[in-house]
This record gives structure tokens, C-alpha cells and sequence, in this order.
């Protein structure tokens, strides 16, 4: 710890100093955890892992430690700063059967820079406002867990989705960390879990890639196989019963009575690009390298690449024999 940086102001002054700036920069919400490992979320990421429900995730795999210690990744690291922002816009995907779904996070511009740039400049704000201040800007990329960061700061639980829930914005929310070298005052108060008995999320998952009360495996989920998995085909499960989705899945979510708290964001730049929820399997077939390019750069649907987007529009036009083809909400 900065020593200098603790007697020019109290932790108390810090926490509240760094809390302002971060609704200032157009966080939702913000909260404070502790720098120091996650070792109950470490033993449960290390048993997902050993039964494989991480598919074709491969870099879970490396550094369980380095994701659940922060420290490992800013080695000066004191506080998490944990920040949200609600991605909700007020639009429906479009019915037609022959219109792949996106999921809802990706009808805007790619959260990891709008996120991303969050974070930098609120580090910015911190350092003009606190000399000697450092910090590391994480949102998805780095090695860092968010959803149990956000957890630990007390802004909200996880569900048996395996998604974060918050009481007042639903789980239609992007998270991200600054990692600061500043001792800060942590939110110690951690959320109750509010699913209580429902078990909606798990009942509606078409594929039942939710295996059982806060645990997916990814080789059965929709969202992974339409994103993450780069063979040629889909696997059956999913295949057979992809329910309309072209590109990622929000059925769990969708399906969660915490998300009737949805409010619309304030941040324009995820409202969906040309209007579009949903995109023409023919459209996307008939995509080139170069136009693809151009469609979806700066975009969170280049994730699926060129070859993964065509493939999942392949499936959704010509379904295996006994596949559904459910394109409504």
C-alpha cells in the first residue's frame, strides 16, 4: 500500500471519492471488494473445469489462480472497484422464422470497448484526483472473475443461470473491474440469493445445459456452441433444438422474474445497430470475408467469426429431421 495515499485522505473519503467518479463516468452501479483471493469461487471453478463443462473455453483452463487472485494480475492491487452497466434496451426480436435471434448483448457495439473505455478514463479521473493512484482496467478479457467480483462487492447475486442478478436492474447488466492500489472501504454485506424455489431458468433451457442449480455446461449451451465452438457442425443437442437463435442465447434470462425490474439504459451505443434484433439466415449465408468484415465490425458478433455465423444460419434454414425451429420469444 501507498502510504502517502492513506494519510492525505481517509479509506472512508477514497471509497466515497471513487464511488462519485464512477457514476460520474456513467457506471449504473459501483461497488468495493477487497483485493485478496476467491478460494470457495476457485475450488467451484476448478471442479467445473475438471468435468469438462468449460467446452471449447480452453483458456479457463490456464492459471485458475491468476483468475481468482487479483493480485496475480496487478500485483499492487488493493481494492476491487466493481462497476455495472445496464445493456437493456426496450425491443423484442423480430418473430419471423426466417430471421436468426441475436442475443441482447450483442445488438450494440462490443461491451468490451464501450466497458473497456469506461474503465480507462474513470482510472484517469482517479489518478488526476489521487497523485500517486494506479490501478488495471478488466472487463472479460483478463483473467478475472467477474461475476464473482460483482458478487463479493455485494451489487448483486449469482442466479442458477449461473448469471448475475441484481433487485433492481435484472441480470441485463456488463460487468467490470479496476483493479487500484488504493485501500478502500469494501461492501462486506453480501446480497441474499432471491431464487428462492424457482426453477424457471432451468426448466426453459432447451437443451438443459443448465445441469443443476448454478451449474451450465457449456457443450450443451446454445450461447457457447452459437459463439465459442469452432467445428464445422453444431453438436445435435443443440442443433436440434436451437429455438430460433442465430448468435448467442437469453431464454434463462428472459424467462427470470427478477428481469420484470428491466429498466431502459441510458447508453445509446446499445441500442441495436440498424434496428436489428434479429438477421436473415440468407443475408448472413451470403456474407463475404469483406463484408462481414464491415457488418459487425466493432462489434461482439465477430466473436462467432465469418465461418461459426454462417454455420449456425446453415442450421437454422435446414434443421435435422425432428429439429425445432421456434423462432418466437
Amino acid at each position: 500500500m501507498d502510504q502517502a495515499l492513506q494519510t492525505e485522505a481517509s479509506a472512508g473519503e477514497l471509497t466515497a471519492l471513487v464511488k462519485r467518479l464512477a457514476l460520474a463516468e456513467g457506471f449504473d452501479r459501483v461497488g468495493i471488494a477487497r483485493a485478496e483471493p476467491l478460494e470457495e469461487e476457485r475450488a467451484h471453478l476448478e471442479e467445473w473445469l475438471r468435468r469438462g463443462y468449460h467446452g471449447e473455453m480452453r483458456w479457463m483452463e490456464r492459471a485458475p489462480a491468476q483468475r481468482t487472485d487479483p493480485r496475480l494480475v496487478f500485483p499492487r492491487a488493493r481494492s476491487v472497484v466493481v462497476c455495472l452497466v445496464n445493456y437493456f434496451t426496450p425491443h423484442r426480436h423480430d418473430a419471423d422464422p426466417s430471421r436468426g435471434k441475436i442475443s441482447r448483448y450483442a445488438w450494440g457495439d462490443d461491451y468490451h470497448e464501450v466497458v473497456g473505455a469506461k474503465l480507462k478514463s474513470l482510472l484517469a479521473r482517479i489518478k488526476d484526483a489521487v497523485p500517486g493512484s494506479d490501478g488495471k482496467p478488466c472487463v472479460d478479457i483478463q483473467p478475472v472473475m467477474d461475476k464473482a467480483w460483482a458478487a463479493r462487492a455485494s451489487l448483486g447475486w449469482i442466479g442458477k443461470h449461473t448469471n448475475l442478478i441484481t433487485r433492481d436492474l435484472g441480470s441485463w447488466v456488463f460487468v467490470g473491474e479496476l483493479l487500484l492500489n488504493l485501500e478502500l472501504e469494501a461492501d462486506a454485506e453480501p446480497v441474499e440469493d432471491h431464487c428462492g424455489t424457482c426453477t424457471l431458468c432451468i426448466e426453459s433451457c432447451p437443451t438443459q445445459a443448465i445441469t443443476e442449480p448454478y451449474v451450465v455446461d457449456s457443450n450443451r449451451c446454445i450461447s457457447h456452441a452459437t459463439i465459442e465452438l469452432r467445428a464445422p457442425e453444431l453438436p445435435v443437442e443443440v442443433a436440434d433444438n436451437l429455438a430460433g437463435w442465430l448468435y448467442g442465447c437469453d431464454i434463462c434470462q428472459e424467462v427470470c422474474p427478477w428481469n420484470r425490474f428491466e429498466q431502459p439504459t441510458d447508453e445509446a451505443r446499445f441500442e441495436p445497430r440498424a434496428g436489428q434484433t434479429s438477421l436473415p439466415a440468407s443475408d448472413v449465408l451470403e456474407l463475404t470475408p469483406e463484408t462481414y468484415a464491415a457488418r459487425f465490425r466493432r462489434s461482439a458478433i465477430k466473436r462467432a467469426k465469418l465461418a461459426g455465423l454462417q454455420r449456425n444460419a446453415r442450421a437454422l434454414v435446414a434443421p435435422r429431421d425432428g429439429g425445432r425451429r421456434d423462432a418466437g420469444d
